[in-house]
């Protein structure tokens, strides 16, 4: 499910309503719709649709599509890549991986969040602008907490055993980490299902100055068996968000559906 978009284009992009011989043209910039290529192309944020919050708030729930099919993309928090109206639980992402990535992060509005009242959403690379809007459509109301065909729900996710936890999009941030750089970081996760099924967790940097290596990017819990632990390698002091998204086994690549899946966040400190 997608939002509407508001892009503003380059100038450049009229060019295809009003040709100029081809000395006078700039270089041309990728249009937004045009073909992946392996690098070079602009990251769209993507608006998924809301859910209702038991306690009478409501979840605005967003993805991305980074259009490149190889590059990782790096957007820093700033004038180009902000959002308005909310803010989302560990801050908005900064690292953007290839392709398609459904559901992200929420942002939470209270109860009187109104038909008209948005949460916005911007992303600002290589020329082009993209400005995506969250509303409270009647036509976007997912169900991100449970599918009522199947019956599936989201996994419960823990950063400690005993800790609080939290199943579905606007998911946990766990307790803040201190590491060094060059040497890994502990991490560990408990995540259960309620059909007892194996949960399925991919580990990415969500934001921070230098790159991140994980042992095991992907692991699966055993049944009975909920902790599932990697480390993190870090090549540059600062702070650091990571993101941890955990699914249900038979659903691990899914998204489309918006269920079943729960999303967690990691502060971290690095030193030298």
């Amino acid at each position: 499910m997608h939002g509407y978009l508001r892009i503003v284009a380059p100038a450049v992009a009229l060019v295809l309503l009003a040709p100029r011989p081809a000395a006078a043209q700039p270089a041309r910039q990728p249009l937004p719709l045009e073909p992946p290529r392996a690098s070079g192309l602009a990251v769209s944020p993507v608006y998924e649709g809301w859910y209702r919050n038991p306690d009478g708030t409501f979840s605005l729930s967003f993805g991305y599509l980074n259009r490149n099919r190889e590059e990782v993309v790096e957007v820093p928090i700033g004038p180009r890549n902000f959002i308005a109206g909310a803010e989302p639980p560990a801050g908005l992402p900064t690292r953007f991986l290839p392709r398609r990535h459904y559901g992200v992060f929420t942002v939470t509005v209270p109860a009187s969040f109104g038909a008209d009242d948005e949460v916005v959403w911007t992303v600002d690379i290589r020329g082009q602008t993209f400005a995506i809007p969250g509303r409270l459509n009647h036509l976007y109301e997912i169900d991100a907490l449970g599918a009522p065909a199947t019956g599936d729900t989201p996994p419960l996710l823990r950063f400690t055993p005993g800790g609080s936890g939290a199943s579905g999009p606007h998911g946990v941030v766990g307790p803040p980490l201190e590491g060094r750089v060059g040497q890994p970081l502990d991490l560990a996760v408990w995540a259960s299902d309620e059909e007892d099924e194996r949960v399925t967790l991919r580990w990415t940097k969500w934001s921070g100055p230098g790159g991140v290596a994980f042992a095991e990017p992907t692991l699966r819990t055993e049944v009975g068996e909920p902790r599932a632990a990697t480390t993190a390698t870090f090549d540059a002091p600062g702070e650091y968000v990571l993101y941890v998204r955990a699914n249900t086994s038979g659903l691990a690549t899914a998204g489309h559906e918006q269920c079943c899946w729960t999303n967690g966040y990691l502060n971290v400190t690095v030193t030298r």
